[in-house]
């Protein structure tokens, strides 16, 4: 008769054991549409991991840099993984602030990754993140507008160009816009299409001896173009808009043109995600007077906080959701144009530049970004749509305030050069450059 009560305790210390062992790992990411299916086929690896179990905090891509960087840098330990890019990779792990990545099994094959995007994620040849996706800019267009219209996309278009196809396209009385860009203010948002549009103007951020130069022609004639179209051909409301707004309103057959990241082709053509998948059209990132600095290069990333108390399990999980097995299995549930691209080698085989028409743009742009040669004239920095110090994020993001209230009307575009060069001036001292 004892035997039972020996048998449930032995059964009880067991139960007390698994859960001792059992962690949470709290993941910070961006809400875009393939972050979400990360988050939608991560059961995959809590079924192969029964004692791990993931927590997912999705975010507003300004308001995920927010929380992030305030947790970061105060060693918050709120969350486990998060979702950075190159811009934090580099400035964050330098700081001590991200975990190194090591001792990755050896089918993970970090040779197999492309070496910009490798390269872009690491301080002194040690990463500090794996990339998810990577992506650079391009040109989407309605091809059965251009066609009902007798027009043609230029393979490598201007934004002149563009501006001219837009005023053509351009029927806001049948909910049809010429041309969509970002307007909504962050440094990561409208920052990331005005930088590389200005720099395709021959614009720099400073000179350098890091002096800043929005009241330099350069900046006049790319600030001019962007609100002068953006007023006259593009959607109402474009100050509120990102890259989630312009994808929603593209998809739903509202923009002719839309300039923006790569990685929305394979949601522009997914039947099930939109309305235009059948008059799709791909062209390369608008140039101007060059071709420097005109297409970014990104890639959205996973990475380790300091201050994580499950390093080991979160390893796990990055080096899983980053993985070629990851990508087969995006291939397997919803069809290889869906798997993250930019990141590998062996995902641009024949089969892949097959599915997703997007590919082989990508690609190129991809190639064409240099980010230790951002501009036309040299520069001290590096980053194409961004500037690779600690205080860009702050000075970014006042800048495309400034930018932004230019949309609305708030301020003429010369006042609002003046403002952007004032606040530029004012932080960069106030930083102590030159340094």
């Amino acid at each position: 008769m004892n035997r039972y009560p020996k048998v449930l305790m032995v059964t009880a210390c067991l139960c007390v054991t698994i859960t001792a062992h059992a962690e949470t790992l709290t993941i910070a990411a961006v809400n875009n549409h393939d972050l979400v299916r990360m988050q939608q086929l991560s059961k995959v690896f809590e079924e192969r991991n029964p004692d791990i179990t993931l927590d997912w905090v999705l975010l507003e891509e300004n308001t995920l840099r927010q929380r992030l960087t305030t947790d970061i840098a105060t060693q918050g330990a709120q969350f486990d993984v998060v979702s950075i890019g190159a811009y934090e990779a580099s400035l964050w792990g330098a700081r001590g602030w991200l975990t190194p990545i090591k001792d990755l099994p050896t089918d993970y094959d970090v040779e197999d990754l492309f070496p910009s995007v490798r390269e872009g994620l690491s301080v002194d040849n040690t990463l500090y993140a794996l990339p998810f996706y990577a992506e650079s800019s391009i040109t989407y267009y309605r091809s059965d507008l251009f066609r009902q219209a007798g027009l043609q996309m230029p393979e490598q278009p201007t934004w002149e160009q563009l501006g001219e196809l837009a005023s053509k396209l351009h029927q806001p009385d049948k909910d049809q816009y010429g041309l969509c860009l970002r307007g909504k203010a962050g440094w990561g948002e409208n920052m990331g299409i005005i930088t590389t549009m200005a720099n395709s103007f021959g614009a720099r951020w400073f000179n350098e001896q890091w002096q800043p130069e929005f009241t330099g022609p350069e900046w006049t004639k790319a600030i001019t173009f962007y609100v002068d179209t953006m007023k006259k051909y593009g959607p109402p409301g474009v100050s509120s808009n990102g890259f989630n707004e312009n994808l929603a309103l593209f998809s739903t057959g509202k923009c002719a043109i839309w300039v923006d990241a790569s990685v929305a082709g394979s949601t522009v053509t997914d039947r099930t995600q939109s309305t235009v998948v059948d008059s799709v059209g791909f062209a390369a990132s608008p140039k101007q007077v060059t071709t420097k600095g005109s297409s970014w290069l990104w890639a959205w990333s996973l990475a380790i906080p300091a201050s994580s108390q499950h390093k080991q399990s979160a390893l796990s999980f990055i080096t899983w959701a980053t993985s070629k097995q990851y990508i087969q299995l995006v291939a397997e549930k919803d069809g290889v144009a869906n798997v993250p691209p930019g990141t590998r080698k062996s995902t641009y085989s024949e089969a892949y530049l097959k599915a997703a028409p997007f590919a082989g743009v990508t690609l190129e742009m991809m190639e064409q970004a240099d980010p230790a040669h951002p501009t036309l004239k040299t520069v001290p920095y590096r980053g194409v749509q961004y500037v690779l110090i600690p205080e860009f994020q702050s000075l970014g993001t006042q800048v495309g305030t400034v930018f932004s209230g230019a949309l609305t009307g708030h301020m003429p575009v010369q006042q609002a050069l003046q403002a952007a060069q004032q606040v530029a001036t004012r932080e960069m001292k106030r930083a102590g450059y030159p340094k």
